[in-house]
């Protein structure tokens, strides 16, 4: 079982546990992430914070509610800083926080001014306006994957589809060389499961190719992103070290696809279980933009953060949290509690929904950088799935599929569908 402690009666007001009342640990293994949904649903019921095992070894908080997700997301005592929690966090053979490893060094495990520094250098690159300027070059990598595929049959959506797009249109922004994209997929999907055999391994063939790119690109630079990067710690002596420029790079590579690949996965899962929201969105596909709002409400591909840590003793919906403590934010559990506008049940898929202000892609300071990309990539690849594929079912039971096992992603490993495409 994930969880040690049964769900209160029906009708039991939440409530988290008083400061000094013991909880009982509510374990993030395969077995939770499976069936997320649900059991953060049940958690959410009985308070808006639990302590969690996340990792062998690693345990901490996990926030449930909407408005204290918000809260915690712009603590100013949950640091990104890991010193407080390094024992542990090295005793678990957990690499995320260091630099070093090609994930340390980037913006997304920094603190102000630091974040604030790395996040200026490349947040003009994913404006609204520098995305939408990719669209006609993300609907041709649709189209050419739509293409490829048999007139129809059953295949896996995930390699043929949903995994390339994002793959390729973050491997061009980068200047990644296609003959090295398909290891890289597999490193960065690793490099998401800190419990798989072959983490430390992916982690570091991750960190490895991305120091030699940067000097491919410091020798031969091209008009992409990491040479700009490149160029611009040369230029401004040092401004980017060598650790933050090839953790800039595997942020840019992991969170620039990874996510996305899911985002786009749960989407048409999501749309293949609920046949009359699929129908719906066939006969108008005007209602896309509101729709992937909706999906990213109803099923993240960012099921919780990446760790705070406690730079303080501190007190967090009720509970105590002591220096060092670990908190994260389940995001997927928050989204789904978010205010609904004119009310409704948050756990029906709705896409004519008005818009929610839902946590995906999280609050604060970290709010991910690259959302509009995102969102781009899955209005334009659910828009060309839906146009040139007029007939798409699962192919297995959806309870069979198997999901990210671990860590904060949140996805199917595989998709298999029965298709017609005109």
């Amino acid at each position: 079982m994930d969880t040690h402690r049964q769900t209160p009666s029906a009708g039991a007001p939440p409530a988290a546990p008083g400061l000094d009342e013991p909880q009982e640990l509510v374990v993030m293994g395969p077995e939770f992430k499976a069936d997320a949904p649900r059991r953060y649903a049940e958690l959410r019921a009985r308070g808006p914070i639990h302590r969690a095992q996340f990792f062998p070894g690693i345990t901490g908080w996990v926030v449930v509610d909407y408005d204290l997700a918000r809260e915690a997301l712009t603590h100013p005592a949950l640091l990104k800083n890991p010193e407080p929690a390094a024992e542990m966090l090295e005793a678990a053979g957990f690499l995320g926080h260091k630099r070093g490893t090609g994930f340390g060094g980037q913006m997304l495990e920094a603190d102000s001014p630091e974040h604030t520094r790395l996040r200026r250098l490349v947040s003009g690159v994913f404006s609204r306006k520098a995305s939408a300027a990719m669209e006609p070059r993300i609907t041709e990598i649709a189209d050419a994957l739509i293409d490829a595929m048999p007139q129809s049959g059953e295949l896996d959506l995930v390699p043929a589809f949903t995994a390339p797009l994002p793959v390729t249109v973050i491997a061009e922004l980068l200047g990644i060389p296609e003959a090295d994209r398909q290891d890289f997929r597999r490193w960065t999907a690793l490099a998401f499961q800190v419990a798989h055999p072959e983490y430390a391994t992916a982690v570091a063939s991750l960190h490895g190719f991305l120091r030699q790119l940067v000097d491919d690109k410091r020798r031969a630079p091209g008009d992409d992103l990491l040479s700009a990067l490149v160029a611009a710690r040369d230029k401004d002596d040092g401004r980017l070290s060598e650790d933050e420029l090839a953790g800039t790079a595997a942020l840019l590579v992991i969170a620039g696809h990874e996510t996305t690949v899911n985002l786009i996965g749960n989407s048409v899962l999501a749309l293949l279980q609920h046949p009359d929201q699929l129908r719906l969105l066939r006969n108008d596909l005007r209602l896309l933009p509101d729709a992937i709002e909706e999906f990213l409400r109803y099923d993240t591909s960012v099921e919780r953060t990446t760790n705070r840590y406690a730079a303080e003793d501190l007190e967090l919906g009720g509970v105590r949290i002591p220096r060092g403590g670990i908190v994260a934010v389940a995001l997927a559990s928050a989204s789904r509690a978010a205010p609904l506008p004119g009310g409704g049940d948050p756990e029906t898929l709705d896409i004519t929904r008005p818009v929610t202000r839902h946590l995906s892609f999280g609050h604060g300071i970290h709010h991910c950088l690259g959302a509009p990309l995102a969102r781009l990539e899955a209005r334009v690849a659910l828009h060309t799935l839906l146009t040139r594929v007029p007939e798409l079912e699962l192919a297995v039971p959806a309870e069979s599929l198997d999901w990210f096992p671990a860590g904060m992603v949140r996805g199917v490993l595989s998709l298999p569908v029965r298709y017609r495409r005109g």
